[in-house]
């Protein structure tokens, strides 16, 4: 909602990085956001900006084409938040996995049908089966899983998107992981219509129980990828060494911003 009460100078900043800016502030707005739009019958993505996504959006242009068509972004990694409140912005983490169920219960309410697109059968079906027993009355309009090596860009792509279409869903968690999801999810701001989609990791995973999410009390201290590296040092070592180092020039390059905020504050 536009704040006209504030003096312009005085209204939380929003951060941008690499032309993506952070415009959703928790999971409440989050959701709020979502549903609002979906009962409107709008098509819609939404992003969830970590460190591992900045180190992409650096790299890959198709990635930051389909950041920048994102309609609602949040601050996931932890390294995100703390730069955007060092800009005025007051801001919470708001992860994927913490979209899932508050968006379905209020799917429930709003009768907004749901689609799921994720890794393999079996999660999506037990996740199917534990979110429709969580809320009653949830429309599971149908789920997919294109495989491990899913191309965005495939004949395979052209079938999932088909089976949303048919499927009559509002909202689509699109659970395949970065950069899959978002450019996937891109794509389909051009080719549905009246579906939003939330590009989500591995949060389907976490609620049938086929992946382990970090403890609460990690997650909050902004440890998560610690306690993740601690679990599988081979597969993710080598990750958050690129996202640690891509932290200096992050930091650098919002200087800018946080100098522009507390001089427009200070005004």
């Amino acid at each position: 909602m536009l704040d006209t009460q504030t003096p312009p100078q005085h209204r939380p900043h929003n951060l941008t990085v690499d032309g993506v800016t952070i415009n959703i502030t928790s999971v409440p707005d989050a959701v709020a956001s979502i549903v609002s739009a979906a009962q409107r019958g709008d098509n819609f993505s939404v992003c969830t900006l970590n460190l591992d996504h900045v180190v992409q959006l650096q790299r890959r242009p198709d990635f930051r084409a389909a950041y920048r068509r994102a309609r609602f972004v949040t601050a996931d990694g932890f390294p995100i938040v703390v730069l955007s409140r060092l800009i005025g912005a007051r801001i919470k983490r708001t992860t994927g996995a913490d979209l899932v169920e508050p968006v379905c219960r209020e799917a429930q309410k709003s009768h907004l049908p749901i689609f799921m697109l994720g890794s393999n059968d079996r999660t999506l079906s037990t996740t199917a089966k534990r979110l429709s027993e969580r809320f009653r009355g949830l429309d599971v309009a149908g789920y997919y899983a294109p495989g491990a090596n899913f191309d965005p860009y495939s004949s395979q792509a052209d079938y999932a998107i088909d089976m949303i279409r048919a499927s009559g869903a509002r909202l689509c968690f699109v659970a395949l992981g970065a950069p899959r999801q978002e450019l996937f999810a891109a794509r389909c701001l051009d080719e549905l219509n009246g579906t939003g989609l939330l590009c989500i990791g591995a949060a389907l995973d976490f609620i049938a129980g086929t992946q382990t999410r970090a403890p609460s009390l990690t997650r909050k201290a902004g440890l998560e990828w610690a306690w993740r590296v601690l679990r599988e040092p081979r597969r993710l070592g080598p990750r958050y060494a690129r996202c640690l180092a891509v932290v200096p020039r992050l930091v650098v390059r919002t200087i800018p911003q946080i100098v522009d905020a507390r001089m427009r504050k200070a005004a």
